[in-house]
C-alpha cells in the first residue's frame, strides 16, 4: 500500500519546525530582539545650584557607575528588558498549559499575574510586573465556562491598559459565541458582534484567533484580526499515517463547512470531497438526510471547526458507514465536548478522533480513540511574526 503523498508542514521548509530564533526567514540571536537602546546615563535633579550657559540650564549626566544603589537596582534596563525583548505573554486561567507551551516555544517566560475570585464570584486581576511600553499578549480562550472566561479576559485587558502597555493583543485560541454570528430568526441577538465590541472597548489593539466558526466574524472587530488555522497541525499528523492517497475522501459534515473541507482536501493530495446534508430542527439537534459524493470502500476524513455535543459528526459517521466507508476519522480544531459528546465519540464509529488543545480537555474525558495535537508552535510563531511585523499568511502557503 502506497504512503500518503503530500507535503508535510513539519518538513524542513516549514516555518514551524525550529523557531527559537527565526525571524522573517533568517536566524538571529536572542540578544537582537532587544527593542530598547542602551542608555549611557540618566538625568536626575541636583540639590546644588545649576550652572547657566547662554541663559539655558545645564543638567549634569551621570553614567551607570555613578548611580546610587536605589537607582541602579531599578534601572529601566533591569526591569523592561530582562527577557531581551519588550514582548510580554500573560495567561488567563482558561488554558494555562497551552500558554506555557507557547512561552516555551518562544523562549520566554510567562508574565507574573494574579487572578482570583472573590466570595461573590467577582474576578480580581493584578499584573505582578511592569508592562509600561511593552507589547502584551494575553492568552485566554473563551471556552466553557464562556461567560467567566470572557469576563476574565476583559479585566485582563483593562489591567494592561491601565498599566500603560504599548499594545495589547488578545490571543483567543477558541472564540466563544462565534456561532451567534447572524440572525436566523426574528428578534435574535448577534452575540458575536457584541463580544467583539466588548473586547475592543476594553482596550485591545489586536486580536489573534484560531479557526473562527465563520470568516465574517473578523469583520465584527474594529481592530486588526489575525486569523490562523489549525489545519497545518492536523495535516502534519495525517501525513504520518500510512493511508493510500487513492483511498482518501474528505467529508464536510454540513453544507456550511464545504469551503473548509475543500481547502483541507486540496492540501490532502487533492482528495475528493463528499458532503453530508443535514437539517437542523433546534439548537444542538441535528438530523442527517443524505450524502452527496461517493465513500464506498474509502477512508473518510470528516473535517469541522469544532465538536460540541458531537450530534452532527456522529450521525454523519453513521451515514458514512452505511454508505460503505471503510474507516472514518474525525478532525476538529476545537474540542468543546459538551455532554454527551464523550459517550457518542467513543461508541466505536470512529477509527480516530483528532483534535487540538485550543480548549483544555479534562483527564476524565479522554477515550482510546482520542488524539490531542498542540497548536502552541503555530500560535507562538504567529505571535513572533505579529510582533516583528512579518507576514502571517505565509505560514499557510
Amino acid at each position: 500500500m502506497a504512503s500518503l503523498a503530500f507535503s508535510s508542514p513539519s518538513s524542513s521548509s516549514s516555518p514551524l519546525v525550529s523557531r527559537s530564533s527565526l525571524r522573517c526567514g533568517s536566524f538571529v540571536s536572542n540578544e537582537s530582539r532587544c527593542r530598547i537602546s542602551a542608555r549611557n546615563g540618566v538625568r536626575c535633579n541636583l540639590v546644588e545650584p545649576l550652572r547657566f550657559y547662554n541663559g539655558k540650564p545645564r543638567i549634569p549626566v551621570f553614567n551607570d557607575q555613578m548611580l546610587p544603589n536605589f537607582l541602579a537596582l531599578n534601572h529601566p534596563e533591569n526591569i523592561v528588558d530582562k527577557n531581551g525583548t519588550r514582548l510580554r505573554i500573560f495567561s488567563g486561567t482558561a488554558n494555562p498549559a497551552l500558554s506555557q507551551e507557547i512561552a516555551c516555544y518562544m523562549g520566554l517566560e510567562l508574565g507574573k499575574i494574579k487572578i482570583k475570585r472573590f466570595a461573590d464570584g467577582e474576578i480580581y486581576v493584578q499584573l505582578q510586573e511592569s508592562v509600561r511600553g511593552c507589547d502584551v499578549y494575553l492568552v485566554q480562550p473563551t471556552c466553557p465556562p464562556a461567560n467567566e472566561n470572557l469576563m476574565e479576559l476583559l479585566i485582563m485587558i483593562d489591567a494592561c491598559r491601565r498599566a500603560s502597555a504599548k499594545t495589547i493583543t488578545a490571543v483567543i485560541p477558541y472564540f466563544g459565541y462565534a456561532r451567534a454570528d447572524r440572525k436566523t430568526q426574528g428578534r435574535e441577538s448577534i452575540a458575536a458582534k457584541l463580544v467583539a465590541n466588548l473586547i475592543t472597548e476594553a482596550g485591545a489593539n489586536r486580536v489573534l484567533a484560531c479557526d473562527l466558526h465563520s470568516g465574517q466574524s473578523m469583520g465584527y472587530f474594529d481592530i486588526p484580526v489575525d486569523h490562523v488555522y489549525g489545519q497545518p497541525v492536523i495535516l502534519d499528523y495525517l501525513a504520518s499515517k500510512t493511508i493510500c492517497s487513492d483511498d482518501l475522501v474528505v467529508v464536510s459534515p454540513d453544507v456550511g463547512g464545504v469551503a473548509r473541507a475543500r481547502a483541507f482536501a486540496k492540501k490532502l493530495s487533492d482528495a475528493p470531497l463528499a458532503i453530508v446534508d443535514k437539517r437542523r430542527h433546534g439548537h444542538n439537534v441535528a438530523e442527517v438526510m443524505n450524502l452527496i459524493g461517493d465513500v464506498k470502500g474509502k477512508v473518510a476524513v470528516m473535517v469541522d471547526d469544532m465538536i460540541d455535543t458531537a450530534g452532527t459528526i456522529v450521525k454523519g459517521a453513521a451515514l458514512l458507514h452505511k454508505e460503505g466507508a471503510r474507516e472514518v476519522y474525525a478532525c476538529s480544531t476545537h474540542a468543546v465536548f459538551s455532554p454527551p459528546a464523550i459517550e457518542r465519540l467513543s461508541s466505536g464509529l470512529f477509527q480516530e478522533v483528532i483534535v487540538t488543545n485550543t480548549i483544555p480537555i479534562m483527564e476524565q474525558n479522554y477515550f482510546p480513540q482520542l488524539t490531542v495535537l498542540s497548536v502552541a508552535n503555530l500560535l507562538g510563531e504567529t505571535i513572533w511574526r505579529v510582533h516583528d511585523d512579518c507576514s502571517v499568511s505565509s505560514i499557510f502557503q
